[in-house]
């Protein structure tokens, strides 16, 4: 059913500031980040209806903790499904069964894998937006767009026909295919896996259908069973080796790995779809009034399943900055940092997972040996190592991410520098990052705050929220009487070692932002949390 823009949006002075295109995952989070911060938005995609199969999976803990802001981690954690041990197999063999040693239990609220299959996941977001007055426009497709001054003009086809469709800003959420990218000329380098992939939704039962993640790694072709939430069901994803007739291809003809090796008595196969995967990343996310966003701005190897999450960040990073600059409450160059912040890490995560997928699916005698008989006993070892395990660890889960060294960044207190993901501290029954569900500028002291910084968050309607400093801050980095200025993203915009109210002043000057103006306009449509504190409050004291 399609579903015209809200009221509101039709009201404005265009039809909607924000043109998105494309109903995944990046887009429907990049809808619903600026809907919650008053920024009116038309959302299209050219499908006839939501996707009902899907490739990812995984929802890491930093998405889950960026989830927080739009109250959404604790359902996706209340409907999905935690893996709690992974098994390795060869030749039909169970060979190590590997449980998690505790790690990222002091580093984020969200220590633990979550499975939260990509369809369940956009419907989830399609109902939180419908309950915020936006609905997704099926059968609608971008055909080309213009720019004309301060404005997008986007040419559609819709059910009812072509239309001519004005917005300040587009943004291509709509895949690997993107129209949006093609139309703005913009290079894809990169390369396709020889590898065609294979996901399978089955239900079963088996060693394999224990409701824990296993992994088949004896051929080149490497087999994963991705436990649901529903007993009995999975996700298998593989791959087939010969690329010819695979189109044709059906679960019939790859069932022989499942069922031999891994022990799998397939009741019923729900779906099947095959694909190919793409390495590639944009030459540039931005082109005047047009912005790229996940698959569509880049591509990688499902190793790790970092691509959704990605392009989550993607949204995130993108959505408050918009709505800062359509606002009025900064300039337009502050869309500049979203390239600049984030193709970085897009090509970085591009090698790192092409070498993971490599290291599995390497032909030769020398690549079988390290992959069948020396990684299931090293990584196990290697696990044992508590720096290993939190390098793992913060890395697969992207809290590791920074900002450092970027134009948004600024100063160091402690180990804590411009850029950083604020640390996780959950000490004496206060969690710091409880005020992080607030979206909007704020300031953490953790220790005692100034007069003046505390008189310039009210004059500037900016929360300030001081923490008691225990010994948990201090081994998380932070320093005691330090100020942490926190972007709407949660990530440290400024950290001071000696703060004051001029420092807040410099820093907010040297980029054109005014807090003050946006806060109050984002409160407009987002009431102030509960745990927003007055200026001389104090957490844990």
């Amino acid at each position: 059913m399609n579903i015209r823009p809200p009221e509101s949006a039709r009201r404005f002075a265009t039809p909607a500031p924000v043109l998105i295109v494309g109903a995944g995952p990046t887009g429907l989070v990049l809808a619903l980040w600026l809907t919650k911060m008053g920024v009116p938005l038309r959302i299209i995609d050219k499908a006839a209806a939501p996707g009902t199969s899907s490739r990812a999976l995984a929802l890491h803990a930093r998405s889950l903790e960026l989830y927080r802001q739009l109250d959404l981690a604790e359902e996706v954690v209340a409907r999905g499904h935690h893996v709690s041990a992974a098994t390795l197999w060869v030749k039909g063999k169970k060979i190590r069964r590997i449980v998690p040693r505790a790690v990222g239990e002091d580093l984020t609220p969200y220590a633990r894998l979550q499975i939260f299959p990509q369809d369940e996941h956009e419907r989830l977001l399609i109902d939180r937006l419908a309950a915020l007055g936006v609905g997704v426009e099926h059968n609608v497709e971008l055909l080309d767009y213009r720019e004309e001054g301060d404005h997008v003009v986007a040419r559609l086809a819709t059910p009812d026909g072509e239309e001519e469709f004005r917005a300040a800003y587009l943004m291509g959420a709509d895949g690997a295919r993107s129209a949006v990218r093609r139309i703005m000329g913009m290079g894809f380098p990169g390369g396709t896996y020889d590898q065609v992939f294979y996901v399978a939704d089955v239900e079963g039962s088996g060693p394999a259908m224990d409701g824990e993640l296993h992994a088949d790694i004896d051929w080149t072709d490497p087999l994963g069973v991705f436990p649901l939430k529903e007993k009995g069901r999975a996700r298998l994803i593989g791959t087939v080796k010969d690329r010819a007739g695979v189109e044709a291809l059906s679960f019939a003809d790859v069932a022989a790995r499942a069922t031999r090796h891994m022990q799998i008595q397939v009741e019923r196969v729900n779906w099947f779809s095959v694909y190919r995967v793409h390495k590639r990343v944009a030459e540039h996310f931005r082109k005047g009034r047009a912005f790229l966003l996940g698959d569509a701005a880049h591509i990688h190897s499902p190793a790790g399943g970092q691509g959704m999450n990605t392009g989550i960040g993607d949204a995130i990073n993108l959505a408050w900055k918009l709505a800062a600059v359509l606002k009025g409450g900064a300039p337009e160059t502050l869309l500049d940092t979203y390239e600049a912040e984030r193709i970085s890490f897009a090509r970085q995560l591009l090698v790192t997972t092409d070498r993971m997928f490599g290291f599995m699916t390497n032909t030769g005698k020398l690549a079988e040996i390290a992959r069948v008989w020396l990684l299931p006993w090293a990584l196990p070892a290697l696990a044992s190592i508590r720096p290993f395990r939190e390098w793992r660890f913060r890395s697969m889960s992207q809290i590791a991410i920074h900002y450092r060294g970027r134009a948004l960044s600024e100063g160091k207190a402690g180990r804590v520098e411009g850029g950083d993901r604020l640390p996780w501290i959950s000490a004496g029954g206060h969690d710091n990052y409880a005020p992080l569900a607030h979206i909007g500028w704020q300031v953490h002291v953790y220790g005692a705050a100034g007069a003046d910084v505390a008189d310039w968050c009210e004059c500037n309607d900016v929360p300030l929220h001081v923490f008691a400093f225990t010994a948990a801050h201090a081994r998380a980095g932070l320093q005691r009487d330090a100020l942490y200025l926190l972007r709407p993203d949660t990530y440290v915009a400024l950290a001071s070692a000696q703060p004051s109210a001029e420092v807040l002043e410099r820093y907010f000057a040297a980029r054109g932002i005014a807090p003050g103006q946006r806060q109050a306009q984002l409160r407009l449509t987002q009431p102030e949390s509960e745990l927003s504190l007055k200026p001389h409050e104090q957490i844990g004291k």
